[in-house]
């Protein structure tokens, strides 16, 4: 019984792993040509087998998604991956209008790591939701105190 208990406290704190997704992640994920696909495979294969839950999404990555997509690929592409996020019960899509005092806030903080003000959304998300770990492919997640980055 005790084992059980165990597993199910085990269950319980590691559904409250937040991550949230950068766009370079996902765009390594749906491009096969992408020079970080495979990684990108096993880091979504970690998410598909509950490693992290709730996976968070803002909602300038998918901006980002969808238009990095539609200029590397094409636009038939990123309708689909974007009709695919929309449609996944993993992902949480947080607005970022809530947020965005506290992006610009981050963006004029730390925007001297070289974060784009998509990249200062996600940071002042985590934070303020209390997630640690980005999806990213993005070094300069590297070099924000705080966060960690699920790359592999």
């Amino acid at each position: 019984m005790r084992a059980v208990e165990r597993r199910d406290r085990r269950d319980c704190l590691r559904s409250l792993i937040l991550i949230v997704l950068d766009s370079s992640f996902i765009i390594a994920y749906f491009n096969e040509r992408d020079v970080h696909h495979k990684s990108a495979l096993r880091v979504m294969k970690k998410l598909i087998e509950g490693d992290f839950d709730p996976i968070l999404m803002p909602e300038y990555v998918f901006l980002e998604v969808v238009t990095v997509l539609a200029a590397r690929r094409d636009p038939p592409t990123a309708v689909s991956v974007g009709r695919t996020l929309l449609n996944s019960e993993e992902v949480e899509f947080v607005s970022c209008s809530e947020y965005f005092v506290h992006t610009m806030e981050t963006f004029a903080r730390e925007g001297r790591l070289g974060l784009s003000f998509t990249d200062a959304a996600i940071v002042a998300i985590c934070r303020h939701r209390g997630a640690e770990h980005v999806a990213t492919f993005d070094a300069d997640f590297g070099k924000v105190n705080g966060l960690t980055v699920v790359s592999k």
